[in-house]
């Protein structure tokens, strides 16, 4: 098939390399243009090594954009990792028009962090969908749903890499085969199931101690590794990635009070919060490198009795 792709990042390489390896034609790419000093986008980097025609248009409202993908002359266009805003007039050029991957089980978790707040909510499922893209967002009709167990202990890392990502990069493929082959049924979204959700960012990241065990537990889950949820010891921001959760079967288990460091060891610390402590494994202060729990705890003077997030 002939096909033109719109995204950007690892992603989109993967996709872009999955389409090639099987023999389609990838007539034109379009990735966002990279902000000044950031790194260069690897799917426009796998796209021009291959001798392909990339666009990088600042929208894709642009009437430039719509005119390059008209000369692409493509069967169907495939969104793997958008972030541009890709109106109605883009998207159904292609003979077959345009389907879209999305990481979550639409019509929940529309947004952009769709990833993070499943493990942050703490549900024990996730998944992908392809969809037609509309105006709306996340909100086009579905073609394709793969759903995927969330583990008590998986993480943001562990769910997309391990998973989402390769389950993604398949469907891309199934889903355009049935488009082009005609077999596919496109289900409109029940919009009373509907979700949406913001981006998982720094401030939405911080830990409060004071919340149960769990909804602390699974926050640090959902943005390991990135935003990486965060605490402050003497003002500093310390990132906690790796982390393990234990239960107070009593109350007079309790080892200390709410953020207090209860337990130091070479290769972790322990903090109270709500009903438990977590045992931070691996973690980062604001200014430094990722380490194990006891090196961050000595290094940065952490000691059974501190208080965190204070």
């Amino acid at each position: 098939m002939k096909i033109a792709i719109i995204g950007q990042q690892d992603f989109g390489k993967a996709v872009l390399e999955a389409f090639l390896s099987r023999g389609d034609e990838v007539r034109a790419v379009f990735c966002a243009p990279e902000a000044p000093g950031a790194r260069p986008d690897s799917l426009r980097l796998a796209a021009q090594e291959k001798g392909l025609a990339v666009h990088q248009f600042k929208s894709l409202r642009d009437p430039q954009a719509a005119e390059a993908m008209r000369g692409a002359g493509a069967d169907i266009g495939i969104m793997a990792f958008v972030t541009q805003f890709a109106p109605q007039e883009f998207v159904k050029i292609p003979k077959h028009g345009t389907i879209q991957y999305h990481p979550s089980l639409l019509p929940k978790y529309r947004g952009p962090s769709s990833i993070n707040w499943p493990i942050i909510k703490g549900d024990s499922e996730t998944g992908l969908t392809i969809f037609r893209p509309t105006d709306g967002l996340d909100e086009g009709a579905v073609i394709l749903q793969k759903r995927t167990p969330i583990g008590p202990d998986d993480t943001l890392g562990a769910v997309y890499f391990d998973r989402l990502f390769p389950m993604g990069v398949q469907a891309m493929l199934e889903a355009a085969d049935l488009v082009l082959a005609g077999k596919h049924t496109e289900t409109i979204q029940d919009e009373s199931q509907a979700s949406y959700e913001g981006w998982c960012r720094s401030a939405e990241a911080r830990i409060d101690w004071a919340k149960p065990i769990d909804h602390v537990y699974n926050l640090i889950r959902g943005c390991n590794p990135a935003p990486g949820a965060w605490t402050t010891f003497h003002g500093k921001k310390l990132q906690i990635f790796d982390a393990r959760k234990a239960l107070f079967r009593r109350f007079a288990e309790v080892p200390g009070k709410i953020g207090e460091v209860s337990e130091v060891s070479g290769s972790s610390f322990k903090v109270v919060a709500q009903g438990g402590t977590i045992e931070v494994l691996r973690a980062k202060f604001e200014d430094g490198k990722k380490l194990g729990g006891g090196e961050i705890a000595a290094s940065g003077g952490i000691a059974k009795g501190s208080l965190l997030g204070g």
